[in-house]
C-alpha cells in the first residue's frame, strides 16, 4: 500500500485543531476551528475523494482518540468518510492504549516503524494517515511516506503544534499536482524525492 499523509496546516504551519474550538486544547491552545470557515465545497469534494482511495488507516493516539468521539454518531451508513473511517482497519501508534473499543483498530507495538514497513507490504490501495502531528516526523525520519497532502487554509493561528518539528530530516519533494478553493484552500500533493539539493545565490 502506498503511505499517504493529509494534513489540513495554517499558513504558518499549525496542524493543532483545524476542526472545532475543543478538538485538541492540549498545552492550553484556544484557537480551534480555524480551518472551519475556510471548508467549502470545493474542499469538501476533495476530502471525499481522497478517501474514495483508503483501503486503511494509520493514526496516531491523539487523532484516533478525536475521530473515535465523533464519527461513530455520524447517522448515513453512507457516508463517503465516516463509512470507511468506521469499517476499514485502523491502526493505531500508542504505547498506552490497550483496549480499542472503535474498530476495527489494532495498535502497533513498540517498533513503529517496522510495523509500518511491514503493513506498507499489504496489497492494497492507500494506507492513509490523518492529522496524527506526532507522528509525521518517525515516519518522514524512517523514509515510509509516499506522498503528503497539504490543504493550506489562508489563516495564520499564531500558536499551536505545527505539522513539522522545528529540527527533523531535511527532505526534497516533487510537487505532484495542484488547486485552489474559491474560500483559499490551496491543495498541494507533493511526493518526497530524497535529501533536497543545496545552493548558493549568486550576484552578477
Amino acid at each position: 500500500m502506498k503511505l499517504t499523509v493529509t494534513t489540513f496546516v495554517s499558513v504558518d504551519g499549525v496542524g493543532q485543531g483545524p476542526g472545532g474550538p475543543d478538538e485538541d486544547r492540549r498545552a492550553g491552545f484556544s484557537r480551534g476551528g480555524w480551518a472551519m470557515p475556510h471548508f467549502d465545497e470545493a474542499t469538501g469534494a476533495y476530502m471525499v475523494e481522497v478517501f474514495g482511495q483508503v483501503d486503511a488507516f494509520l493514526l496516531g493516539r491523539r487523532t484516533y482518540d478525536i475521530f473515535a468521539s465523533a464519527w461513530p454518531k455520524a447517522t448515513d451508513p453512507n457516508d463517503p468518510i465516516a463509512k470507511p473511517l468506521s469499517t476499514l482497519p485502523k491502526y493505531v501508534a500508542s504505547t498506552t492504549l490497550t483496549d480499542p473499543e472503535w474498530g476495527p483498530t489494532t495498535v502497533l507495538g513498540d517498533d513503529v516503524a517496522a510495523a509500518v514497513a511491514e503493513l506498507k507490504r499489504k496489497p492494497g490501495r492507500e494506507l492513509q494517515v490523518h492529522g496524527s502531528l506526532a507522528l509525521v516526523p518517525t515516519l518522514l525520519e524512517h523514509g515510509l511516506v509516499d506522498e503528503h497532502r497539504l490543504l493550506i487554509v489562508p489563516v495564520i493561528v499564531g500558536e499551536g503544534d505545527r505539522l513539522f518539528p522545528q529540527r527533523g530530516l531535511d527532505t526534497g519533494l516533487t510537487l505532484v499536482s495542484t488547486r485552489t478553493t474559491d474560500s483559499g484552500v490551496a491543495i498541494h500533493v507533493y511526493r518526497p524525492t530524497g535529501r533536497p539539493e543545496y545552493g548558493t545565490a549568486e550576484i552578477e
